[in-house]
């Protein structure tokens, strides 16, 4: 059986779920080096973006960032919204995780400006944004601004949770949910 980008992603994504890393890592690799051969863009930028998911996972920030700022930079030439704000934000946590405020901040707002401005955006991906956004601000100092970010995620992940078509259950939701009320509570007593 050939192997193509498209199967090499779906085996990347399979071992991830079953938790084998380097494989997932290899089999992401693959399906890049792929994608370059044949110039197909758009799934090179979802083979960096599983390739950085599995750096990241793995601990290894530099890779795992330089993996995303290349699908970024794919991304904004593609006509992919969505993808590209997705993107955008999982770089603004890794900045973030790793003590870049400043640059965190831009990746935030800029992910948030296109989903804001996209009447497709799924309301799971602006809510983690937020909750992104809300971690940034109370690093930062700004405890007001965290609150309306963490009151604004909670009711997006409530909102998701009661959808009756929503493919998520209460454990999927409930922490994000929990966690917007401490954050908020936290903040509130400062």
């Amino acid at each position: 059986m050939e192997k193509t980008a498209e199967s090499l992603l779906k085996q990347g994504y399979q071992a991830r779920r079953e938790r084998r890393l380097e494989d997932a890592r290899t089999t992401f690799a693959e399906s890049a080096d792929l994608c370059r051969l044949s110039n197909d863009r758009p799934l090179l930028a979802k083979s960096l973006t599983g390739l950085g998911q599995i750096e990241r996972d793995l601990h290894e920030i530099e890779p795992s960032l330089q993996h995303y700022q290349e699908a970024v930079a794919i991304l904004r030439s593609l006509d992919d919204p969505q993808s590209l704000a997705h993107t955008i934000r999982h770089v603004g946590d890794i900045l973030r995780e790793a003590n870049q405020p400043v640059r965190a901040l831009s990746c935030y707002e800029e992910a948030l400006a296109i989903y804001r401005g996209h009447p497709d955006t799924n309301t799971l991906d602006l809510a983690n944004t937020l909750r992104g956004f809300a971690l940034l601000k109370s690093e930062l100092g700004n405890p007001q601004a965290a609150i309306d970010l963490w009151k604004e995620a909670g009711a997006l992940y409530n909102r998701v949770w009661q959808e009756p078509d929503s493919p998520f259950s209460e454990a999927d939701l409930a922490p994000g949910i929990a966690e917007s009320e401490r954050q908020i509570a936290r903040l509130s007593a400062l």
